[in-house]
């Protein structure tokens, strides 16, 4: 998929607002096991949040965040306090679960 529009964004993180992060990153940072379940996750659910613990520095965190996204392949949806929300689509269209307008005034 291209890189995603404002709507599209706006789109994915109102349905990423109920979730609850299903991955945790602490002090140890981007270790594999970490990168294996993101990876995991997205390829399960499309839309993942994960939570950053003990990072109170804005730009450490933004730094692992690109790092994250560019290491599985996902996209950033965005980044709330602690909280980063990030997207893959499903290789298989028959087991997408999230189906992404392709206007602002389609319905998904």
């Amino acid at each position: 998929m291209s890189a995603l529009k404002g709507f599209q964004k706006s789109y994915l993180r109102g349905i990423a607002h109920n979730r609850k992060p299903i991955v945790q990153i602490g002090k140890e940072g981007l270790v594999s096991g970490v990168i294996q379940s993101v990876n995991d996750g997205l390829l399960r659910h499309e839309l993942i949040k994960v939570r950053f613990i003990s990072f109170e520095d804005k730009e450490h965190k933004e730094g692992l965040a690109a790092e994250l996204a560019a290491k599985t392949d996902s996209m950033r949806i965005g980044m709330i306090g602690h909280t980063l929300i990030l997207y893959k689509q499903h290789p298989d269209p028959k087991k997408r679960r999230i189906h992404v307008p392709l206007s602002a005034c389609e319905e998904a």
